[in-house]
């Protein structure tokens, strides 16, 4: 079986199959897990530690507080493959400050597997065995998650900044089952001279994912393989405590940058994590080198876990960018399992423009 058929099958039982009962509600760990990768090319390739960093349109999905440093127009766009190009990942961003203090933001992300094949109509159920020709039974479809983030950020003082997102999500899996999940975010955000801190509450409402099946298209499943059918649903993604600090070092040429953040989260998932109790850590550091605030060289580690067989388990990745006038341009390179992957690595491309005259 080909990795994007293994994909095709993981999406769909993930998706469908897990939901035992229209009127049920479970707790889903990986109801949102395509948001989790990040975006923005520079903070993929500094590990993720961007809570207390973010400041600019990628804001609106680390930070809203942070998007209260925004005084120009902001747009951005980064496209990612993923899983050895299986994956395709879109994000595109916008930031319009709409007073002194005030900032306005709004995200699209896309990430789906696309040409997956579908040979149920390929075969006969009645003499068990492949229609005549089954080539012309097949068709594709599309698994794609979509997510549209509105958010706000505002600045109160000199030092701190606080924000939000409403986040809505739409899942599809081809024909066979849809979603909707909606839930918002909020933030703060401390700087000084040299210091930074955020926090994020992601998901602080309970993301709530409606599901529901189209019957008519999943009645073949019943057909060839004798299964009943899977029905709707509603998964809960429970909240999660991210923080971040980080400090920046003048040097001669230019700066050093070092950010430490964790994710806390309370969901009782704790075997591959750094865990007190029920409560689970997932820290990421990241560090960036720049010269003359033009060229800049960036790593980190985005996985930093303890587990019990191998001990502790990093993750590393590296990147680089550099500001050409009003653009930013940054590259991020990393993989999803380690040094040794067989799920391949990632290449993250990302571009930032200003438009207009600083505020």
């Amino acid at each position: 079986m080909s990795l994007r058929s293994l994909f095709a099958l993981f999406l769909f039982s993930t998706s469908t199959f897990l939901v035992p009962a229209a009127s049920a509600q479970r707790v889903a760990k990986y109801g949102a897990d395509f948001l989790a990768g990040g975006v923005g090319a520079r903070a993929l390739a500094m590990g993720g530690a961007y809570i207390s960093v973010a400041e600019d349109v990628y804001a609106g999905y680390w930070n809203p507080a942070g998007l209260s440093s925004v005084t120009q127009i902001e747009a951005s766009y980064m496209h990612a493959e993923r899983f050895a190009g299986v994956v395709s990942f879109d994000y595109a961003g916008f930031a319009m400050p709409f007073s002194e203090r005030s900032v306005f933001g709004v995200t699209l992300i896309r990430s789906g597997v696309n040409d997956i094949k579908n040979t149920l109509d390929a075969w006969d159920s009645e003499r068990n065995q492949p229609k005549p020709n089954p080539e012309d039974f097949i068709t594709t479809f599309s698994a794609a998650d979509y997510a549209l983030f509105l958010s706000y950020g505002k600045r109160l003082n000199d030092h701190w900044s606080m924000g939000a997102t409403s986040k809505i999500i739409r899942r599809s899996i081809g024909d066979f089952a849809t979603a909707w999940g909606y839930s918002m975010d909020v933030g703060v955000r401390f700087i000084s001279n040299t210091w930074m801190a955020g926090a994020t509450i992601q998901d602080a409402t309970t993301m709530l994912q409606s599901w529901s099946v189209n019957a008519g298209a999943l009645s073949n499943i019943r057909d060839v393989f004798g299964d009943d059918l899977p029905q709707g649903g509603t998964e809960l993604v429970l909240p999660v405590l991210r923080l971040g600090v980080a400090r920046q070092f003048p040097l001669s040429f230019g700066g050093l940058l070092v950010a430490v953040d964790s994710d806390v989260a309370f969901d009782n998932y704790t075997s591959n994590a750094i865990s007190i109790g029920k409560t689970s850590f997932y820290p990421r550091l990241g560090i960036e080198l720049d010269y003359d605030n033009r060229l800049f060289l960036r790593g980190g580690f985005n996985r930093i876990q303890h587990l019990k067989d191998s001990g502790l388990d990093l993750t590393p990745s590296i990147g680089a960018g550099f500001i050409l006038g009003s653009a930013a341009i940054d590259y991020g390179f990393g993989d999803f399992a380690g040094l040794v992957s067989d799920l391949g690595y990632s290449h993250r491309v990302s571009v930032k423009y200003a438009f207009g005259p600083k505020e």
